[in-house]
Formats: C-alpha cells, sequence, structure tokens
C-alpha cells in the first residue's frame, strides 16, 4: 500500500475558510482594532475554558509565549533556568532571549527528565522549563513536589502535549504556566501560533503588555483590571501578538481536538506493539499517570551500531517512511550539542547516548489502520534488513 505525504495534517475546516473571508472582505486582521470581541479574544476564551485555565494569552509562537513567561515571572538577569537536554533549540533560544541562562539535566532512555540529576542542579536555578517533549511527560509529581517545596515556579513547554493527562490533568495546567504550539506539525495546525494558560492574574497582565498591549489595549482583555494598571508604562513591548487571522485558522479545529487524540493515541498504540515484537527497536512505555496524545511515534535501536542505524534509514526511506535518528542527523536542533550559542554548553553523556539510537517517526492522526500497519511493515523489514533478522523475546 502507498502512503500518503507523512506531513500532511488535516484539512482545515470549512468554518475557518468562511471567517477568513468575512475577515478579509473587511480587513479587520489587528486583535485590538475589532469593534466586538477579536478572533484572538474568543480563541483566548475558548481555548482558557478547554483547558480549565482562568486566562489565556494566544502570542506568535510558543517560543514567544515561553520567553513572554519568563519575562513575566520577572526574573533577575542571568537567572539560571533549568531545561531538559532533550529538547528543540528553541526552549534554550527562549530563556536567552529573555537574558536568562540556560542549565541543562541529563535525560533518560524514556525521553523523560532524569530526576536524579534534576534534583541535583535544582538548588542552583531560579525557574524551570519542563519540556514534555514529543509528548513524553516527565514525572510531574517528583517535579511539581521538589519546585514547590523550594519555591522554584515551573513553566510547562506542552508545544507537543496538547491533549496529554496526567493523572486525569490536563497537561500544562499543572505549572505556573503552560506553553502550546499551533506549529504545522501540532495537534491544531495553524502553520505558526503560540498560546500560554495560567491562574494568576498579575502573571498573565505582565505578559499581555509585553505582547504587545500598548497603550490601553489591555483592557480588552477579561483580567483583573488592577493588575494591569500597575504595570501601565513600565513593561517593554515585544510585539509578539497573534493576528485574527491564524486565529480564525484556529478556532474551528478545537472542536476537533477530542478526535484527533483519541486517534492519535490508537495509531501510536497499534505501531508501536507492532515495532516491539522486534528483538532490535523498542518503543519505550509510558509512565503509569500518563495519557499521551501523540501524532508521531519515537523509538530506541539497540545493539548496533552507526553505520547499520544509517542503512535503516536509508532502507524505510526507500519505501516511503522518514526516519529521523536525533543524533545522527546533520545539524539537528534537537540535540543538544549543535546549541553552540550557549555559554559553556555542557556535556551530557547519558542523553548524548539516547540521541545517539532515538528514532522519530511522523504518524499523522488521520492515517487509517491498513497505513499505520505499512508503516510498522516498513520499519520493521527496514530493520532485519540492516540489523539481521527480527527475532521474537524468549527465542
Amino acid at each position: 500500500m502507498s502512503l500518503p505525504n507523512m506531513h500532511h495534517a488535516e484539512p482545515i475546516p470549512d468554518a475557518a475558510k468562511a471567517e477568513i473571508d468575512r475577515l478579509l472582505q473587511s480587513g479587520d486582521l489587528f486583535r485590538y482594532t475589532s469593534a466586538t470581541a477579536s478572533p484572538v479574544t474568543l480563541l483566548e476564551a475558548e481555548f482558557a475554558q478547554m483547558m480549565g485555565s482562568k486566562y489565556a494569552l494566544a502570542v506568535s509562537s510558543c517560543s514567544a509565549a515561553l520567553f513572554l513567561s519568563l519575562k513575566a515571572l520577572a526574573l533577575p538577569r542571568d537567572a539560571r533556568v533549568l531545561i531538559p537536554g532533550f529538547t528543540f533549540a528553541a526552549v534554550p533560544s527562549a530563556v536567552l532571549h529573555a537574558d536568562c541562562l540556560p542549565v541543562l539535566c541529563e535525560v533518560g532512555d524514556n525521553y523523560r527528565i532524569d530526576m536524579d540529576d534534576f534534583a541535583a542542579k535544582l538548588p542552583n536555578v531560579s525557574a524551570v522549563i519542563v519540556s514534555h517533549m514529543r509528548g513524553h511527560t516527565s514525572d510531574m509529581d517528583a517535579i511539581m513536589g521538589l519546585c514547590d517545596a523550594a519555591g522554584i515556579p515551573v513553566i510547562e513547554d506542552a508545544a507537543h502535549s496538547l491533549g496529554t493527562l496526567w493523572h486525569g490533568r490536563k497537561i500544562g495546567t499543572i505549572g505556573r504556566i503552560g506553553c502550546f504550539s499551533f506549529q504545522s506539525y501540532k495537534m491544531i495546525n495553524a502553520g505558526e501560533g503560540g498560546i500560554l494558560v495560567t491562574d494568576d492574574a498579575d502573571l498573565v497582565a505582565r505578559a499581555v503588555i509585553m505582547s504587545g498591549a500598548y497603550e490601553h489595549n489591555w483592557t480588552k482583555h477579561p483580567v483583573l483590571q488592577e493588575a494591569f494598571a500597575q504595570h501601565q508604562n513600565t513593561l517593554p513591548l515585544y510585539n509578539l501578538r497573534m493576528g485574527n487571522l491564524s486565529a480564525a485558522v484556529i478556532r474551528p479545529q478545537l472542536p476537533e481536538l477530542a478526535r484527533r487524540v483519541t486517534d492519535g493515541l490508537s495509531g501510536h498504540d497499534h505501531v508501536a506493539a507492532q515495532l516491539n515484537r522486534s528483538a532490535w527497536i523498542d518503543v519505550p512505555a509510558p509512565l503509569a499517570p500518563e495519557t499521551r496524545a501523540p501524532d508521531s511515534i519515537q523509538f530506541n535501536v539497540q545493539g548496533v551500531t552507526d553505520a547499520q542505524v544509517l542503512d535503516f534509514v536509508a532502507a524505510a526511506k526507500a519505501e516511503g517512511v522518514t526516519v529521523q535518528v536525533f543524533g545522527l542527523s546533520n545539524d539537528n536542533a534537537r540535540a543538544f550539542w549543535n546549541w553552540q550559542f550557549i555559554p559553556d554548553l555542557p556535556e551530557l553523556p547519558q542523553t548524548r547516548a539516547m540521541l545517539m539510537r532515538a528514532c522519530d517517526v511522523r504518524l499523522p492522526v488521520h492515517l487509517t489502520r491498513a497505513e499505520q500497519d505499512t508503516v510498522a511493515d516498513i520499519l520493521l523489514s527496514a530493520a532485519e534488513a540492516s540489523f539481521g533478522e527480527t527475532l521474537a523475546y524468549g527465542t
């Protein structure tokens, strides 16, 4: 069976097309010029309600949301911010943009924060960003217990985790602030865009002003007005606003999220069960409290050489499945040693070893069961051709 383009998302709902046409006819594209609630304002209200959060602020990207979160925390210059060594380059970049210093901690073979290294480095930091990288949730019970005891604020980078649950609670609402992405390869696709959620009125007021709510445009946000007044003209403007066209694309997709999460998890687990038949492939299991919302699959190849891994990648590619090996892909922005903009970039041997064998494959939620089977068959055949005969455990 031939596969569809694995990088294509679902079609944008027709309701978005109608709203975009209305906006184009009116020319009303800036969120603060609308006579009534703008599409961006409506998106913020709908997203906050969906997440069970008091406040939401839509911005130009998840990176912008992370940056504004750090600035809204009013951290001192050169404050140290603890982040996992497995994340996207935009995360340490946001830390540096906020005049802070990233501190990297180790990540295990299951793609989650190594809690021993996290605990050892926590006393010397002022804030924490937990990246739920590729939707893999780190131990939020342990993280929040340590950070709450130390009075250290936690920002959740939930770019890959919209719809994921931890003990039934929505990821992105556990820390002080949660940041989400609407970039094309996320569960909701607007090409670009991001949003942050929080229950802290003062924090969101600071973020709103710095996002670009100049003069008294902040009065159009449904936040306690006294939270804004004290910050009027005291904070710099970074102009990271979301435009109405982006919000018009996003809003009709919100009702589709639950279905996409269900379909994505079903497809992921179906493919994972087949891949785990191979002695060469391990798909790490979720932590017990976690209910994932995946639109991709990650697995480790084991007992093989670099050359064999590259042969595996080439064999899968020849059959239509692109495999990214984080540590063996040239200039990969998820390999920490490529973040050469970080002063005194540390070595993380455990994370490096994981990245050299960690494979990443897009698994769009709209794939049929037959297409999912084809993906699994291609990967298993590529593994057998590159690594040797596929053996069942115990044989």
